[in-house]
């Protein structure tokens, strides 16, 4: 038979899941092989452009698929484990098509609403992949930085500030406080040669379902003023809550804070390129009516 399509993939290997043993990604290309009755040949086939085996891709987008809407859990990068919306999802009588037909979600959901996009135009269409590829790519630099020490992930968002232009011109403007009583302070970027204006850093590794509170960027704007800094930047995996995004907002002139979570992290190490290389480009052409325009028309 054709090589299934990622969609056709994610009942079967929800399945393979549904004893609660953990897989790695690799570890499921055996067994659909044979589930789906597929040849070496047809296993091995790869993209025109080179760009990996058609089989695996499309599993690991069956099972990025499972794991955004909440059906399966990563216990750690690339293994997968059932939780108790995906044996919900099994129960059910439409199991298979409902899975097929279902579009991504951001948020986990066992009734996830079933989007028709046959009224999408091609570029709507590849529009939408692409937020849908960067997106699942922001997840796996979350996870990755998320499973780094403390001290690694300062050293990271001290990199990605100067990738983002802070520093300047300034040769090592950034650096990472010591590791012991650093006063609140993870990271100093110098803003000019004499160190006169500085940006100072608070980078906090936490669990994705963390909500850093008020009190902490209380604490935070308290080493600022003891550093006698008027510019900081609060940076974490996770997520704020309201009231310390409205105590950051409200602050006086005197003091600028800037609050990083952990989706806008990813999308600016994605955006900067830190740790990351182009996988594949894709060139899209239109006609040029300029040139055409000059050709006396019939």
């Amino acid at each position: 038979m054709s090589i299934p399509k990622h969609n056709e993939i994610r009942f079967a290997a929800l399945t393979l899941l549904s004893n609660g043993q953990t897989m790695k990604s690799k570890e499921f290309v055996a067994p659909l092989k044979e589930h789906y009755q597929l040849s070496n040949d047809e296993v091995n086939q790869m993209y025109d452009s080179g760009n990996g085996p058609v089989f695996y891709d499309r599993i690991t987008w069956a099972l990025s698929f499972l794991n955004a809407n909440g059906l399966v859990d990563k216990p750690k990068r690339g293994v997968y484990q059932i939780n108790d919306n995906g044996r919900a999802i099994l129960a059910r009588q439409d199991a298979q098509s409902f899975l097929y037909s279902a579009q991504r979600e951001r948020k986990p959901s066992v009734e996830a609403e079933v989007v028709d996009e046959t009224d999408k135009t091609p570029q709507e269409l590849l529009s939408a992949s692409f937020d849908e590829i960067k997106q699942s790519i922001y997840d796996d630099i979350l996870d990755t930085v998320i499973r780094k020490s403390p001290r690694a992930f300062e050293h990271l968002v001290v990199r990605l500030l100067e990738k983002m232009g802070y520093g300047g011109q300034v040769v090592a403007a950034g650096h990472v406080t010591q590791a012991s009583n650093d006063g609140g302070i993870d990271g100093i970027i110098k803003e000019d040669v004499l160190g006169l204006g500085r940006i100072h850093i608070q980078a906090k590794r936490y669990d994705i379902n963390n909500t850093v509170g008020r009190e902490e960027i209380q604490k935070f704007v308290g080493a600022l003023a003891v550093a006698q800094s008027n510019k900081g930047v609060f940076i974490t995996t996770s997520s704020y809550s309201k009231s310390a995004k409205e105590y950051a907002n409200n602050l006086n002139g005197s003091t600028a804070l800037v609050l990083i979570d952990g989706q806008q992290l990813a999308k600016y190490i994605y955006d900067y390129n830190l740790g990351m290389q182009i996988e594949q480009v894709i060139e899209i052409k239109k006609m040029d009516s300029d040139f055409w325009d000059t050709m006396s028309d019939a």
